[in-house]
């Protein structure tokens, strides 16, 4: 079935992390600083899912960098967290994303799906420039869950009244991809770099090195 609907993850899969990456890194001085926050940060973020406890994804990524700090042996405020965080709303495309997206636009509905807040994912597209080709951008808030939960996915195709067959759903997480599938769409893996698909989940329909390459292949 044709596609209809392409559904974009946003951190890491349209948006480089790496100036955060560097700058939480040199803050808790080791180089695996951020990948240690960022994984815990996920995992938490599943446990508000089954604690049925929400919090915005802003929130448990301050929380969960406090506890990544007291690990690393550093002290911060609030407010010193907070500033380090804020470089998430200053982070740009990858290079080939612009065009990418200018391509896919032309048959497609682009949407973005993200678990952070709503006011961050429109800040971030809009510093990024390329918030003009999404016809809508989701935070996963609406529905009280993080992605991979199946609602998440389910809010975006009952609003635009999609039948899972006709989406695709764009990720550089294999989390995310295993969250899609199990919501019936079609899937596409970015292989950026130190990604990696799930080995115990299904394979994805697509297997891309970057939009470029995915354009390539469902154009």
């Amino acid at each position: 079935m044709k596609t209809k609907a392409i559904i974009f993850d946003v951190n890491e899969t349209l948006l480089d992390m790496q100036n955060l990456e560097n700058r939480v890194n040199t803050e808790l001085g080791n180089e695996l600083a951020f990948q240690v926050w960022f994984s815990k940060l996920l995992h938490y973020s599943l446990v508000e899912n089954d604690t049925e406890n929400h919090h915005d994804f802003s929130q448990v990524a301050l929380a969960t960098f406090k506890m990544c700090s007291n690990y690393f042996g550093k002290e911060y405020s609030e407010e010193q967290i907070k500033s380090i965080l804020k470089l998430v709303k200053e982070l740009p495309a990858y290079p080939e994303v612009f065009e990418a997206l200018k391509i896919l636009k032309k048959d497609c509905i682009l949407i973005a799906l993200t678990n952070g807040n709503q006011e961050t994912a429109e800040a971030q597209l809009k510093y990024a420039k390329i918030d003009g080709f999404f016809d809508a951008i989701y935070s996963v808030d609406v529905v009280g869950k993080f992605k991979p939960h199946k609602s998440t996915y389910q809010k975006v195709l009952s609003d635009h009244q999609l039948n899972a067959s006709e989406v695709l759903m764009v990720a550089a997480h294999g989390w995310d991809i295993a969250g899609a599938q199990n919501a019936g769409l079609k899937t596409a893996f970015i292989a950026r770099p130190g990604k990696s698909t799930y080995p115990l989940a299904k394979q994805p329909d697509h297997i891309a090195e970057d939009l470029e390459n995915l354009t390539n292949i469902i154009i």
